[in-house]
């Protein structure tokens, strides 16, 4: 049995993407999730599915069914860091296939901005490394970089193309909140945070909220939007602590992209936009290395010839992805919520033309945890 095309989003929305003006976590999940549903026609009373996590809530189901009055008969609170809405849609229609919920909502909300900057997260105290000053996560994420650089000569001018093309697809999203053009002078110009990365090949640090909304293939015809299918979905892990990590330049990626192509039937060929975690320049590179879009070491290479930006072979991160739009906390739902706008064609001046299947990809914590999913407009 497979949950191929079983299932389909019907609805998505995002609120306050930037700066919210006195909303709570569960305020901008629950303000999101209705306007998810309006989107898809249907009503909060339709919901007997939810799926969430949370870095401000232990038990989130519950402070998310409180706040929007509903009582669901399943839920799921599975925790994998940023990647975890990604697989919540896997979950979710395994979850609709076997009769356990008919429609289906995955949300969340954040106030990380509105929150001073200071990280909110609910990981756990990492005892062979914090004590020692390795600073959670972007410390690790030098670490990979450095690692990257000497053992493939990956350099800081290609890691700033990275960030460069993704202002270059914000500055054609009207939501995006700088509308400046950057240069990779800018970005090695910029503050030293954790060598060798600069400020600006961090993510930015915003609030919002996110919300969608599935149910099965055959209930996705009547309602008010065109169906994006579920095609495959795949999920892989292996280590929590960045010191435990196998390999600092491989990741499980691979594995869950392979998982969830193998399930969609499809080949990078087919994928007509990509929407892949960007916390971090350097950690969008591996993951790009490792989904199979350009070699393992050459990922440097890949975004200096300008295939990520506006134009090129690689229709990625279109909304301008958490380095240039928004990165609240957690950035999986903002990843699945482009991908949909790209397949119904509503994605304005970024368009890709004729858009019929998108890879999503998430990563949660140092490259520790990954999920996939593929999306098309057939199921």
């Amino acid at each position: 049995m497979t949950i191929r095309g079983k299932t389909a989003i019907v609805g998505i929305a995002e609120v306050d993407t930037f700066e919210t003006r006195g909303r709570s976590p569960a305020g901008l999940a629950a303000a999101a999730s209705k306007r998810a549903l309006a989107d898809a026609g249907l009503e909060l009373s339709d919901v007997d599915g939810l799926f969430t996590t949370s870095s401000y809530y232990s038990m989130p189901t519950l402070t998310m069914s409180e706040y929007l009055g509903i009582k669901p008969r399943y839920t799921d609170s599975t925790a994998l860091g940023g990647c975890s809405f990604i697989a919540h849609l896997g979950h979710a229609a395994a979850a609709i296939e076997a009769g356990l919920c008919d429609v289906a909502l995955v949300c969340y909300g954040s106030t990380q901005r509105s929150d001073r900057g200071k990280l909110v997260s609910n990981a756990e105290w990492l005892a062979y490394e914090q004590p020692y000053g390795l600073l959670h996560p972007v410390g690790s994420f030098g670490l990979i970089a450095n690692r990257h650089m000497a053992q493939f000569g990956t350099t800081s001018e290609q890691l700033a193309q990275v960030a460069v093309a993704a202002r270059e697809w914000a500055l054609l999203n009207p939501a995006a909140p700088y509308p400046k053009p950057l240069t990779v002078d800018d970005v090695l110009e910029s503050t030293p945070i954790a060598s060798p990365l600069h400020k600006l090949d961090c993510c930015l640090v915003t609030d919002g909220g996110a919300a969608a909304v599935l149910t099965s293939a055959a209930r996705a015809q009547d309602l008010a939007k065109p169906p994006v299918y579920l095609l495959g979905t795949g999920e892989a892990s292996n280590h929590r602590n960045v010191s435990q990590m196998p390999d600092l330049t491989a990741t499980e990626a691979t594995h869950s992209a392979e998982r969830a192509m193998q399930m969609a039937g499809v080949t990078h060929a087919d994928i007509d936009t990509a929407h892949v975690y960007d916390a971090f320049t350097i950690s969008l590179l591996i993951l790009l290395e490792d989904l199979g879009f350009c070699p393992k070491g050459e990922g440097g290479a890949f975004v200096a010839d300008g295939n990520i930006a506006p134009g090129g072979s690689l229709a990625l991160n279109t909304n301008g992805g958490g380095l240039s739009y928004t990165h609240p906390g957690m950035l999986g739902m903002f990843l699945i919520t482009e991908a949909v706008r790209q397949l119904r064609g509503e994605a304005g001046v970024r368009q890709k033309p004729g858009a019929a299947v998108s890879l999503v990809h998430g990563m949660g914590l140092t490259l520790a945890a990954h999920a996939t999913a593929v999306l098309g407009i057939s199921p």
